[in-house]
């Protein structure tokens, strides 16, 4: 007699649109079970339709708030059959300004959703991807993460802060069988990219070379390799990875002028 094993399944903050959506398109092609969770229902619900009712479970949620986690994934581990393969925390947002433009209150909501929303994922979601052997978390991180960006200050704070909270969880989390990792691209072909960090001339200087595609592809790479061989951080495009090297052997004197330059400072 056949044993009835559940499809894998991936929880994804941020789903309704950008690399969210195209994690989401990828995984559910591939037959997994997908949790679509962001604040904005109505995209959701359209995604849904799109990928099939059956094969999805949707849930609104506003990752910098930790008590609306909790229902969420209850639900949505009853519903992909009481297992949690991958958590992809993926929601985020961007300014892009002279930090002393910015008023606090927005600077705030950045590290809110950016840092808070990251953290209180891996923290409500630990218990369900205990139970769920080969689990996994991948990190939407960003290549500003490797010098902090100008105009795009505490946007890329906060990306320095999830690399090294993955990290940190990482070498933790061993103990519960569980690899934290996370994926670092350049500038990504988004409505973020599109309408926020365009104006930025670091874009206009290296343009915007990646799809959510691209993303999407490194995240489905991540969540099928073997849990042993999955680098800690895994860059996107050729861009990205140039700038990770140069970054790990270059002085910071010399990436700071790089930086700077690109920047037009």
């Amino acid at each position: 007699m056949a044993l009835n094993i559940p499809p894998r399944s991936i929880f994804i903050t941020g789903a309704a649109a950008g690399i969210g959506k195209a994690v989401a398109q990828r995984f559910a092609s591939a037959g997994w079970f997908v949790g679509l969770s962001d604040v904005d229902e109505a995209a959701l619900q359209d995604l849904a339709q799109a990928l099939g009712p059956s094969h999805c479970h949707v849930a609104r949620l506003d990752v910098s708030n930790a008590q609306d986690w909790n229902a969420p994934l209850e639900a949505f581990w009853q519903a992909a059959g009481q297992r949690l393969d991958v958590l992809f925390n993926n929601a985020g947002i961007a300014i892009t300004d002279a930090f002393e433009d910015v008023p606090a209150a927005r600077h705030h909501r950045v590290i809110d959703i950016n840092i808070k929303g990251v953290l209180n994922g891996c923290h409500a979601a630990l218990p369900w991807l205990k139970q769920t052997h080969g689990a996994r978390v991948i990190n939407m991180c960003s290549a500003s993460a490797l010098y902090g960006q100008p105009m795009l200050a505490t946007y890329s704070a906060t990306k320095a802060a999830v690399r090294s909270l993955t990290e940190s969880l990482d070498i933790e989390w061993q103990r519960h069988g569980i690899r934290v990792v996370d994926v670092l691209p350049l500038f990504v072909n988004t409505a973020m990219v599109a309408n926020e960090v365009s104006k930025m001339k670091t874009v206009q200087a290296l343009g915007v070379r990646l799809s959510a595609d691209d993303v999407a592809c490194t995240v489905w790479r991540l969540a099928q390799g073997a849990p042993s061989r999955l680098p800690v951080h895994s860059t996107v495009g050729w861009q990205t990875r140039l700038f990770y090297q140069l970054g790990k052997w270059s002085p910071d004197a010399l990436n700071r002028i790089v930086t700077a330059r690109m920047a037009g400072y």
